[in-house]
């Protein structure tokens, strides 16, 4: 990340918490820290805590053998001071030194409760409230460089699921098939695996199996939903449907409705509509066919440095789309003892509609 980006989410963040009426925003090592920093620190016991007051000029707290890391990073880059503290030192002291007289602070929404009661102690007087009101809105709405960074990831889950037809077959258990899946998801360019479903037959009903030693059979419906990390942090999320063999009619004239669901809340992307006209338009249709009971969960999150975060493709959620928002649209239908299916894409709101990033075909892929 270069210093630039990192003093211009700083600068933006900092008049967030002005207009907000916050004293000082805080976070810790995480995704938010990562977001505004490019510092990816190690979430320790010991305090490393990002001091951005709303007028004054941002710190980083780390501990002392942490210096030489904390510099290096873009932090070091962009000038914010580095001030570290010593194993006999009380570092939550040194925060309340630094900010002063202040009436209230926000705390990124992951911190451990640990910090958060210590942070408390330090600052009696001090309200505590969440950060993810501000840091949210900034990481909501991707530049062109986090848009180029889920692109990358997207292709790179994409080429795994070009190779699952190949793993799927009658007689392999689900772990068996997923420890594969793990190994191509590294292969393509991933550092991490965050997840990886496997879910046949019954356990496609249950939207977040993993895996299980159940065996495949012939006629299962299997839902993949796999994902993970990428050097640069930011995630891939694609969901596709195959069968061993034929499912079913049932399963089939389902799967039909659901594709086309899926496809009319992508076509409802675009800058100004809700989010949960999103949601809605892939509901409806799967109401109409009467699988309305069967779709039991949001049609989206976002997506970015975590592979759930804001905003939320749900009922309810009456913010409108910006362009550069990325999330995904995933309407699923799940049949409780027999079978489930998903698709998913990861979606950008373009100027003039959706950019969809995942390009695996969407119909139910058939395999022996």
């Amino acid at each position: 990340m270069s210093p630039d980006i990192v003093r211009s989410r700083l600068e933006r963040l900092r008049g967030l918490a002005a207009e907000s009426g916050v004293s000082a925003v805080l976070v810790s090592p995480g995704p938010d820290l990562r977001y505004l920093t490019g510092y990816d620190a190690v979430p320790l016991e010991r305090l490393t805590l990002l001091v951005v007051p709303a007028s004054g000029d941002p710190v980083l707290f780390a501990p002392h053998l942490e210096e030489l890391a904390a510099v290096a990073s873009p932090v070091g880059g962009a000038g914010i001071p580095v001030v570290t503290w010593r194993e006999t030192e009380d570092p939550y002291a040194l925060v309340a030194g630094q900010l002063g007289s202040v009436s209230s602070v926000a705390l990124d929404n992951h911190m451990w409760a640990e910090k958060v009661l210590r942070l408390g102690e330090a600052m009696p007087t001090v309200e505590q409230l969440l950060a993810g009101a501000l840091i949210d809105r900034m990481r909501m709405v991707k530049d062109d460089a986090e848009i180029a960074a889920l692109t990358r990831a997207a292709a790179a889950i994409d080429r795994v699921h070009a190779q699952v037809p190949h793993l799927l077959r009658a007689g392999r258990t689900e772990r068996e098939v997923g420890a594969d899946i793990a190994e191509r998801i590294l292969a393509e360019g991933h550092v991490t695996v965050d997840f990886v479903i496997v879910a046949s037959g019954p356990n496609g009903a249950s939207p977040h199996h993993e895996v299980s030693d159940r065996v495949l059979q012939s006629g299962d419906a299997v839902v993949v939903d796999i994902g993970g990390m990428m050097p640069d942090g930011y995630r891939s999320d694609c969901t596709r449907t195959y069968a061993i063999g034929d499912p079913g009619e049932e399963f089939l004239a389902a799967f039909a409705v659901l594709k086309q669901a899926q496809e009319k809340s992508v076509e409802q992307v675009r800058p100004g509509v809700s989010c949960a006209s999103v949601d809605s338009a892939g509901r409806d249709h799967l109401a109409q066919a009467g699988l309305a009971d069967l779709f039991i969960h949001r049609t989206g999150h976002g997506i970015g440095l975590e592979t759930h975060e804001a905003p939320y493709i749900v009922e309810g959620n009456d913010l409108p789309l910006q362009v550069g928002m990325a999330f995904s649209v995933e309407p699923g239908f799940y049949r409780a003892g027999q079978y489930g299916a998903r698709i998913e894409d990861i979606v950008i709101v373009g100027e003039a509609g959706p950019i969809v990033l995942n390009h695996q075909p969407r119909d139910l892929v058939v395999v022996s």
